[in-house]
C-alpha cells in the first residue's frame, strides 16, 4: 500500500525540481493504475484523490492552476482514476462472488465425497482428490465406502466428461451406492445395482444427449478372509504394494463402465486377489495416470509407488500427491483422486471408524 503513495511523493517532488521543459504529471496515473490491481474501490479512489492534489501542487508551484498543460493533466488523471476506481469495483465484486462460489463447491464437495473412515476393521484409509482447475473443487471423480456385517465396501469411478452433468452423475453413483452397498447381496448384484441407477437415468428424456458413462471399481474385503474381490468396470487396475513392489490387479473379465448397457448385456466378475497383512492397494483415476511431464510423458504410477518406503496410507498419498504435482510442473489436465488401503495385522484390527477430511489440492 505504501508503494502508490512512494511513486506520487517521488514524481511530485522531481516534477517541481525539474526544469520547465520537463512534465513529469503524466506519471502519477500509475499511482491509482497500480492500486487498482491489488486494493478496492475505496482505497483507489483514495490514490487518484492524492494523486490529482500532487497534480495541482505541481501546477501551482511551477505556473498555475489553469494553465492548459497543467489542467489537460489534470482532466487526463480524473478521468484515468475514475476509470481504474471503476475496475477495481468490479475486480472486487468478482472476488466476492468466486469466494462465494467456492464456498459452494466446497459445501457440495462435502455432501458428495464424504470424509472416509481413517480405519474400518482391519482396514487403513486415506483419500486425496486433486482438482485440475484453480477455483475449481468438486469434478467427475468420485469414491465411498461402506460396511457390511463382516465386510468393507469400496468403489471409485471416473465420470466420462466435466462440469455440472458430470457432478450429477458422480452424485447419482454415490447416492446408489450408499444406498445398497451396505446389504448383504453379492457383489455382482451390487454392482447390477449401481448400472441399473446410472442406466435408467440416462435414458431419462430430459437428460444430455450426448454418451455418458462411468468407469467404477468395485471392491469387497472380507474383515477374516486376506482376499480381496473385486469388480472392474472399464476402471483402470488397483495397485497392490506388497515387499517394496507394485503390481497391478488385472482383471480378466472387466464389464463395460456403468451406463453402457445399450452396448451390450452386462456381466460382473468376480475376481480374488490376495491380500495380506500389512499390503496397501492404491485405488486411483485416469487424471493420475495420464497425467504428463513436459516431455508428454505419462506419469510412472506403478513405478513411484514401488519407490515409497514410508508407512500407512496417508503418508503413501501425501508422497504420490507431491510428486505428482511436481511431476507435472503443477498442472493436471484432469481431476485426479486416489484411495489408499492398508490390511493391519489382526492383533490390530478393530472396529474404529473415524472421519477423516479427505484431503482437497489444487494443482
Amino acid at each position: 500500500m505504501a508503494v502508490p503513495f512512494l511513486l506520487i511523493l517521488v514524481v511530485t517532488v522531481v516534477d517541481i525540481l525539474a526544469p520547465p521543459e520537463v512534465h513529469l504529471g503524466p506519471f502519477l496515473v500509475a499511482a491509482p493504475a497500480v492500486t487498482a490491481s491489488f486494493g478496492g474501490p475505496w482505497l483507489t479512489g483514495l490514490v487518484g484523490f492524492v494523486a490529482i492534489v500532487a497534480q495541482a501542487v505541481v501546477a501551482v508551484t511551477r505556473t498555475s492552476l489553469t494553465d492548459l498543460n497543467h489542467t489537460l493533466q489534470i482532466s487526463a488523471l480524473i478521468l484515468i482514476s475514475a476509470i481504474v476506481t471503476l475496475f477495481a469495483l468490479h475486480r472486487e465484486r468478482h472476488e466476492q462472488q468466486m469466494t462465494r462460489l467456492r464456498s459452494v463447491a466446497q459445501a457440495t464437495q462435502g455432501v458428495l465425497l464424504r470424509p472416509l473412515p481413517r480405519q474400518v476393521g482391519p482396514l487403513r484409509i486415506a483419500s486425496v482428490y486433486l482438482a485440475a482447475e484453480a477455483e475449481a473443487e468438486i469434478g467427475g471423480d468420485l469414491y465411498a465406502v461402506a460396511r457390511t456385517a463382516d465386510a468393507t465396501r469400496l468403489v471409485i469411478g471416473d465420470v466420462r466428461g466435466k462440469g455440472l452433468e458430470a457432478i450429477s452423475d458422480a452424485a447419482l453413483v454415490l447416492g446408489a451406492f450408499r444406498a445398497a452397498a451396505h446389504r448383504q447381496a453379492a457383489l455382482p448384484a451390487l454392482v447390477a445395482h449401481l448400472e441399473g441407477a446410472v442406466s435408467s437415468d440416462l435414458n431419462d428424456p430430459g437428460v444430455q444427449e450426448e454418451e455418458s458413462f462411468v468407469t467404477a471399481a468395485v471392491l469387497d474385503v472380507p474383515d477374516t478372509e486376506h482376499v480381496l474381490h473385486l469388480v472392474s468396470c472399464g476402471h483402470p487396475p488397483p495397485l497392490l504394494l506388497r515387499d517394496g513392489r507394485a503390481a497391478p490387479m488385472e482383471v480378466t473379465r472387466p464389464a463395460l463402465p456403468l451406463g453402457l448397457t445399450d452396448i451390450a448385456r452386462p456381466e460382473f466378475t468376480v475376481e480374488s486377489f490376495p491380500f495380506e497383512a500389512d499390503d496397501v492397494v492404491l485405488l486411483y483415476t485416469d487424471g493420475v495416470t495420464e497425467a504428463r511431464d513436459g516431455s508428454g510423458t505419462f506419469y510412472p504410477l506403478a513405478e513411484r509407488m514401488a519407490a515409497w518406503s514410508g508407512d500407512g496410507p496417508e503418508a503413501l498419498l501425501r508422497y504420490l500427491s507431491g510428486d505428482l504435482l511436481a511431476y507435472a510442473g503443477g498442472f493436471l489436465g484432469d481431476d485426479a483422486a486416489m484411495v489408499a488401503v492398508q490390511r493391519l495385522p489382526m492383533a490390530q484390527a478393530g472396529p474404529v471408524a473415524t472421519p477423516a477430511p479427505a484431503k482437497r489440492s489444487r494443482a
